[in-house]
C-alpha cells in the first residue's frame, strides 16, 4: 500500500464557493484541496485531488487507485451518487477503501437524495461537516 489518497469529485464540484453556497458553503475545491494537502503531509500521507462532471472519469479513477495500490479514495460523486450503478459496481470491483464524503447531509434534503448507490458499495460515509467532510475523511483513510 502507498501512502497516497485519491480525492475524487463528481459533477458540478468545480462550481463550489458560488453554486449554492447557503447549501455546500464558500470553500472552493481548491481551497479544500489546500486543505487536504496541509492535513496529509502531517499524516505522512500525499492526496491525488481530481474533479470531473463525467462519470467514466471517475470509473477509470478508481480503477486507478487500486492499481497504483493507493491507501484510500474519497469520493464526493455528486449527483452521482445517487444514480450510478456503475459507480457502486467500480467501487465493489477493487480493494482499495473507498469513502464516500458529502458536504451537505442528503438525508436532509430532498427524498431522491437519500438512496446512494456509492454509499452502498463505499467502506463508509461522512456527511454534512462542509468542508470538514473531507478532513474528517481523511483522518479516517490515514488509519487504514
Amino acid at each position: 500500500m502507498t501512502d497516497i489518497v485519491y480525492v475524487l469529485n463528481g459533477p458540478n464540484l468545480n462550481l463550489l464557493g458560488v453554486r449554492e453556497p447557503d447549501i455546500y458553503g464558500h470553500a472552493t475545491l481548491d481551497d479544500i484541496a489546500g486543505a487536504l494537502e496541509d492535513r496529509a503531509r502531517e499524516l505522512g500521507l500525499s492526496i491525488d485531488m481530481r474533479q470531473s462532471n463525467h462519470e467514466g472519469h471517475l470509473v477509470d479513477w478508481l480503477h486507478e487507485a487500486q492499481a497504483h495500490d493507493a491507501r484510500a479514495v474519497l469520493l464526493n460523486a455528486g449527483a452521482f451518487t445517487h444514480t450510478s450503478v456503475a459507480l457502486h459496481d467500480a467501487i465493489k470491483s477493487i480493494k482499495t477503501p473507498v469513502i464516500e464524503v458529502h458536504l451537505s447531509n442528503p438525508h436532509t434534503r430532498e427524498a431522491f437524495r437519500h438512496v446512494s448507490f456509492v454509499g452502498r458499495a463505499a467502506k463508509g460515509s461522512i456527511a454534512g461537516f462542509g468542508a470538514l467532510s473531507y478532513q474528517l475523511a481523511l483522518e479516517a483513510a490515514a488509519r487504514f
